[in-house]
Parts: C-alpha cells; sequence; structure tokens
C-alpha cells in the first residue's frame, strides 16, 4: 500500500503534465475507422500507379517489338509469386490489419472455394487476353479511355448480384463515362499506331470493350465471393483470393499460349528486340510486378468498400495514362480526345460525391446509435 501512495502523485504530475495537450490516445492512437481509411488510401496510390505502369509497359513491349497477345497476357497474371513471403510471414506472425478482424462463421466447402477460384480465374484470362489484343492495337490513351466504360458494366453486374444501388449521383457517373466512351469511337478512325489496319483496329476496340465488361463482371463477382462464400473478414482472404485466382489464370494462359505456338518465337523476338535481350526481359518482368500491385490493390478495394468503388477509384488514373502516353508514344491529343476525359474525370467526381454522402450518412447513423445505447 505505501508503494501505490508513492506511485499516485507521479502518475497524477503525468496526467497534469499531458492535460494541455489532451488525452494521449486523441493526439498518438489512430481509431480503426481512420486507420482503415489510410490503408484505403494506400490501396488507390499503388493500385492506380500499378496500373498506369503495367498499362505503358505493355504498351512498350509491342511498340518495339512484341507480337506475342500470349506473352502480353502472361505478363498481366503470373506475378502473383511475389506476394508469398509476405503471405506466409503475415500467417506465422498472425499479421491482421486494424479494423479487419476474423469474424467467426461457417466456412464453405472445399468444393464451392475451388468452383469460385476456377471461375474468377478464368475471368481473369480473358480479361487479360482481351486488353492484350487492345493495348496491341489501340493506343494507350484510347484504351484507358475505354476502360472507363467498365463502371457502367460493374454497375449492371452489381445490380443485380450485389444489390447496388444506383443513386442520381452514381447514374450521372455512368452516362458521362459511357459517353466519353462513345466519342472515342468517332474520334480513333485515324489515330492508330503505325501498321495497324482498319480490321485490327475494330477488333482492338471491340475487344477492349469486351475486356472492360469482363472486368467489370470479375469485380461483382469477388464482392458477392467475399459476402457468401468467403465470408471471413482478413487480409488472408483478400490474399487466398488474390493468389488462387492468379494461379488459375497463369495455368490457363500457358495452356493456351502453349496450344498457339507463339512459344516457339519467343526466342526469336527478344534476339530482334528494338531495346535488346536485357531491356525485353525485363520489361515483361517490371509489367508483372506492376500488374500484381494493381491486381492485389483492386481486390483489396472490393474487399474494403465495393466492387463498384474499386472500379472508380481505377478511373483516376484516367488522366494520367493519356499524358503519359503523349509524352513516351506521342499519342494525339484531340479535342474529342480532350472532352472524352474531361467528362470521364466529371463521372469520377460524381461517384467519388456519391461516397462521400454515404460516408457521412453512415457516421451520422452510427452516432445517434451511439448515443442511444448511452441514454
Amino acid at each position: 500500500m505505501p508503494e501505490t501512495q508513492q506511485l499516485q502523485p507521479h502518475i497524477m504530475v503525468a496526467n497534469g503534465a499531458n492535460s494541455s495537450l489532451g488525452p494521449v490516445s486523441e493526439r498518438t492512437v489512430l481509431r480503426p475507422h481512420q486507420i482503415r481509411w489510410l490503408r484505403i488510401v494506400l490501396y488507390i496510390i499503388f493500385g492506380n500507379c500499378g496500373q498506369v505502369s503495367a498499362t505503358l509497359l505493355t504498351r512498350l513491349y509491342y511498340a518495339k517489338g512484341g507480337t506475342s497477345k500470349w506473352v502480353g497476357t502472361l505478363v498481366q497474371v503470373v506475378g502473383f509469386p511475389i506476394l508469398l513471403p509476405y503471405y506466409f510471414i503475415s500467417q506465422r506472425k498472425g499479421i491482421t490489419p486494424t479494423g479487419t478482424a476474423d469474424v467467426e462463421t461457417k466456412p464453405s466447402s472445399l468444393l464451392l472455394l475451388f468452383c469460385v477460384y476456377i471461375y474468377l480465374g478464368l475471368l481473369m484470362a480473358g480479361n487479360g487476353y482481351l486488353f492484350s489484343v487492345g493495348l496491341e492495337y489501340l493506343p494507350v490513351s484510347t484504351v484507358a479511355l475505354i476502360s472507363a466504360s467498365q463502371l457502367a458494366f460493374n454497375a449492371f453486374f452489381s445490380y443485380f448480384l450485389n444489390s447496388q444501388k444506383l443513386t442520381p449521383f452514381i447514374i450521372n457517373s455512368l452516362v458521362l463515362l459511357t459517353i466519353s466512351s462513345i466519342l472515342l469511337v468517332a474520334n480513333n478512325n485515324y489515330e492508330r499506331p503505325p501498321g495497324v489496319s482498319d480490321g485490327k483496329y475494330v477488333i482492338g476496340f471491340i475487344c477492349t470493350i469486351f475486356g472492360t465488361a469482363t472486368n467489370g463482371l470479375s469485380l461483382a463477382s469477388q464482392q458477392l465471393a467475399f459476402r457468401k462464400v468467403l465470408k471471413k473478414q482478413s487480409l488472408k482472404v483478400v490474399m487466398d483470393l488474390v493468389i488462387y485466382e492468379s494461379l488459375v489464370a497463369s495455368i490457363a494462359t500457358s495452356i493456351g499460349f502453349l496450344a498457339s505456338g507463339e512459344w516457339k518465337g519467343v526466342k526469336r523476338e527478344m534476339e530482334g528486340y528494338a531495346l535488346g535481350n536485357t531491356s525485353y526481359v525485363m520489361i515483361l518482368v517490371w509489367t508483372a510486378v506492376a500488374w500484381q500491385v494493381a491486381i492485389f490493390c483492386g481486390v483489396a478495394l472490393v474487399f474494403e468498400l465495393s466492387a463498384l468503388f474499386a472500379n472508380v477509384i481505377a478511373a483516376v488514373g484516367l488522366p494520367i495514362a493519356p499524358i503519359t502516353a503523349m509524352l513516351f508514344f506521342h499519342d494525339k491529343m484531340s479535342v474529342i480526345k480532350g472532352i472524352a476525359m474531361v467528362l470521364a474525370v466529371w463521372g469520377f467526381l460524381s461517384y467519388v460525391y456519391q461516397q462521400y454522402l454515404d460516408d457521412r450518412d453512415l457516421n451520422a447513423e452510427t452516432k445517434n446509435g451511439s448515443e442511444i445505447s448511452e441514454t
């Protein structure tokens, strides 16, 4: 007891010294809500950097002598081994981000999980091949702006699969992004990479449209899988989904690569590459890394918020990709393409404002619920 009495004044002094600065927890400890949004911001930054870098590197591969669509597809899906070290370390140490602790639920059957990973992996492989065709035959800026239309596809699929509400701001966003894509059809009859015929240009445009639709379906399906099949809320669930669907996509793409016979020309393609053998290999390696960063961050955003939000965040890179394409590939920026970019950014801001309104209403409901429970 005497020791306790002697300690009490020191504690009071310490509290007194900190009283002018406020409680320690308020000054130094982030709340779970703040930590969650910090993660989301990091996912947005790294996801967009990965997406823009991967798109530019894929176009560089084709611009300097690459011709294999299956190689362009493989680099989009085979980068998942870079996640394995962190995956196993987090498993051993039991790392779980704040605010995403596991929720005990009845686990789904292994057969159902197997079917989900197969389905998502095949969608991923098909999406990768379609975008490879688009990036071979279309300018980077055109592919980037067409990709904004995946919001419309995702909203359509999310409406049926995830009961996504379509508010006026979301509908406005989708209409603007759709008009932006339509304008590109009229704009690019004379803007195409050298050596691309009318037929190849049409094929590239159609494949890019189908690629955006496939990507929208994939993200909506991932959100459904998180809610109905995977159920647990943890980083492990996100990494399981990314790794297993990428593994399935890699196997499917490898089968297509071998069956097409394109593997026979890889050595010749590397030897004749305009930037040299080393640059050929490094471009493919860093393309794979960039795609994997973009994929992981996209899945993480679906997990944290929704598939539609992940699609909208992907649209943040819209102004970046065309500008960088102008600098590195000398893509033309016509008046129509500029208008399309403005509409795409306007559509993005419209959806972000809706997210702000939803978050504000949710915080108000949570605050009211806390006040009621206290009284």
